[in-house]
């Protein structure tokens, strides 16, 4: 009597190989996941054992910072050249700089800003076409950057 072997053959791989390259796959992602927010988790800060964002929490409270006179304007120009279009905000710059002439320091940097912004909404051929000689042609000069 001849017992025989059954051996599988390498066409069929099994289950287990198939597991095993799942997990493979899918252990690091679980683990840098879990590990991150483990680390989120911990108060690193020694103070509230309650809160799990100490930092955050306090930060509601505080007062917000007061920005610089040129960051406001910045954001002011930057808003009315979407808004509007860059003529305009050329112009409230040159306002702005002639009532408050400590501005006047950051104009040249401003109407640059003011030119590459322009390039972005309005193209490079369009956004030219608004320059104005103010801030030494700053404003040009940031058309010609951005556009290069």
């Amino acid at each position: 009597m001849k017992h025989s072997t059954t051996q599988q053959t390498r066409r069929g791989r099994g289950p287990a190989r198939r597991i095993g390259r799942s997990l493979a796959l899918v252990l690091p992602v679980v683990l840098v996941l879990s590990g991150t927010l483990a680390v989120t988790r911990v108060n690193w800060s020694g103070t509230s054992s309650s809160s799990v964002l100490t930092a955050s929490s306090e930060d509601l409270a505080a007062p917000a910072k007061k920005r610089a006179p040129q960051d406001v304007l910045r954001r002011q120009l930057l808003t009315e050249l979407q808004e509007k279009d860059p003529g305009i905000a050329l112009t409230h710059l040159q306002q702005a700089v002639n009532e408050r002439p400590s501005l006047a320091k950051h104009c040249a940097s401003l109407a640059r800003e003011l030119g590459r912004a322009a390039v972005r909404v309005y193209g490079a051929n369009r956004a030219q076409s608004f320059s104005r000689p103010v801030c030494d042609t700053s404003f040009a000069s940031g058309v010609a950057g951005a556009h290069s």
